[in-house]
């Protein structure tokens, strides 16, 4: 075994440098076709996520191995190799083994025992196997660490020591209030449809939204979201809108999730701008809510109003004076069906305290709570994306509160550890040596399958030199004869074989294979040959345990074949 994986995560990088690294799904197919395609390298697979990027590969040199993978990350991410290498960790064979699944069983999340990871894992095996690039170790890896992962979250409590990121990042957003409680009532846009965005939309509805509204490229995973969702029994509305109704869906929004596969920015911090302006123009532009809201009596009946009636100074519906900003009160309600009232109420609210613009004095009669700043502001952002779909400077606009993978990493950073953790990290410790075991006596199995073979070779050519020397042999005889040679035969290898897998499965052991060949003169291309007919024979779906328990009974089967 000689597995390499060369990486970055928000362990090792800041944020600004995994963003600028980050590879969309076109730049990690040809990363593997050139992994592959270089000399060190036989199999490749790469892990990226929101907060990682890791290339694994299978070489036969470490440290030509090391340059080549560094160098196809930093070229295919288009980061600078001497600005990229830095940042860089490497970990080989059983280390290698040891990181992955700890990444599976979300030891090394940004958020500590955060189950997604179990998903781009599967999802970074199966771009590898349609691309053809990932062998046996690496799917035998892979696959491993996807049973090692749900055996964390199965057999300890590593759940209680993290949530998803998605849950983490809402309850920054929430502060000190439940999520629950937080959530409630509001109206969220949940901005793409990817396994992120889709796990951010069911997370808002069970917390108990208003509305869920999926804004996405393609309209039909949207949609398809959207029906979940509603037929999910949450009592959550949930509706898909297109990409370009972000920006007016965005104004009526108090929640926004972005996860994109963007390479530029979703919401730049003009639109976050807009959106909220927006926000305070549906306060603003009330002339159809007031002409509904106003019935003729004296006084304004629209809840909305930030500039409360005067009625104590109201003018009759005769009367056509105007008052003006500074005598207080609405004018709508004082001129019933004159179009110049509904003006007015719209200057007032654009020069009320509440919309921030020029000072206005309100009736003394109004509770201060008639005029709060509540329903212009307060639109809260969550960017799950690397690299990021909401603009950074978007944090400093008033009124806006924005949770992004920089912030969260920051706010797991001091997150308390569970006892949970130590239980999967003795897991982890086990399940390593046991794969590490398991692909050393892998190793050696050709090898002494290749021996079983040419054993029974030579059984097959005495065989045939006897029949030459006796021909007048019965069969009953000779089949006798044939048994006894061949059980004297297996007896012989038994143990030297048993023994030399028991050895080869302990550290160090990769030396027995290479002692066996040369100690029995056998053919290397007869151990290549055995070799690349299990990769075929794992490639058609037998697990590792059964393929090899296969190779044990049949051993003898196949030297006669």
């Amino acid at each position: 075994m000689s597995l390499l994986v060369v990486g970055l995560s928000h362990r090792s990088a800041p944020v600004s440098v995994l963003e600028r690294a980050a590879l969309t799904v076109d730049a990690q197919a040809k990363l593997l076709h050139d992994t592959v395609a270089a000399e060190p390298a036989a199999e490749s697979a790469v892990l990226a996520t929101c907060n990682r990027i890791e290339l694994y590969a299978d070489v036969d040199k470490f440290h030509a191995g090391v340059a080549e993978l560094s160098t196809l990350l930093a070229l295919h991410s288009g980061v600078g190799l001497e600005e990229l290498t830095p940042y860089l960790y490497v970990h080989y064979e059983d280390r290698a083994v040891h990181h992955l699944f700890s990444v599976a069983c979300g030891l090394d999340s940004m958020v500590v025992g955060e189950g997604q990871i179990l998903g781009q894992i599967k999802d970074s095996l199966a771009r590898a196997q349609e691309l053809h690039t990932a062998g046996r170790l690496l799917n035998d890896l892979f696959q491993q660490a996807l049973r090692v992962g749900k055996r964390a979250h199965s057999e300890t409590g590593i759940d209680r020591a993290g949530q998803s990121l998605v849950t983490f990042g809402l309850e920054q957003l929430a502060g000190r209030e439940p999520v629950h409680a937080w959530a409630k009532g509001k109206r969220a846009l949940v901005i793409g449809a990817g396994s992120m965005s889709s796990l951010a939309a069911a997370t808002l509805a069970r917390a108990g939204v208003d509305e869920v509204v999926v804004a996405n490229r393609t309209l039909d995973r949207a949609e398809r979201l959207a029906a979940i969702l509603t037929e999910g029994g949450t009592g959550a509305a949930a509706r898909a809108v297109p990409m370009d109704d972000v920006a007016v869906e965005l104004t009526r929004a108090d929640v926004a999730v972005s996860c994109t596969g963007a390479t530029g920015l979703v919401l730049t911090a003009a639109d976050v701008t807009a959106a909220v302006s927006g926000r305070v123009g549906d306060v603003r532009d009330v002339r159809s809510e007031v002409r509904d809201g106003h019935d003729g009596s004296v006084g304004c009946a629209d809840d909305d109003c930030v500039i409360a009636p005067d009625t104590a100074t109201a003018t009759p519906a005769s009367d056509t004076a105007t008052p003006a900003p500074d005598a207080g009160g609405c004018p709508v309600g004082t001129q019933v069906g004159d179009e110049n009232a509904y003006e007015q109420h719209a200057a007032l609210v654009d020069n009320s305290p509440a919309v921030g613009g020029s000072s206005v004095r309100v009736a003394r009669s109004v509770p201060a709570a008639v005029v709060p700043a509540a329903r212009a502001a307060a639109l809260y952002l969550l960017d799950l994306a690397m690299p990021r779909d909401i603009d950074a400077a978007a944090h400093r606009l008033t009124g806006v509160r924005l949770v992004d993978i920089e912030s969260l990493a920051d706010a797991s950073a001091d997150a308390p550890m569970a006892a949970d953790v130590d239980a999967v990290r003795t897991l982890v410790s086990d399940e390593v040596a046991a794969f590490g075991a398991a692909q050393r006596a892998a190793h050696i199995t050709p090898t002494v399958v290749a021996l079983r073979t040419m054993a029974a070779d030579v059984v097959n050519g005495e065989m045939a030199r006897l029949d030459g020397r006796l021909p007048e042999l019965g069969a009953k005889e000779r089949a006798e004869i044939t048994q006894t040679v061949r059980r004297v035969v297996d007896k012989l290898l038994h143990a030297p074989t048993v023994r030399v897998k028991q050895l080869a499965s302990e550290p160090g052991g990769a030396g027995y294979a290479d002692a066996l060949r040369t100690l029995f003169d056998l053919d290397p291309e007869t151990v290549a040959a055995v070799s690349r007919a299990d990769l075929l024979s794992n490639a058609g779906g037998n697990a590792g345990g059964q393929l090899n328990q296969h190779q044990e009974n049949d051993e003898p089967k196949r030297g006669r074949a």
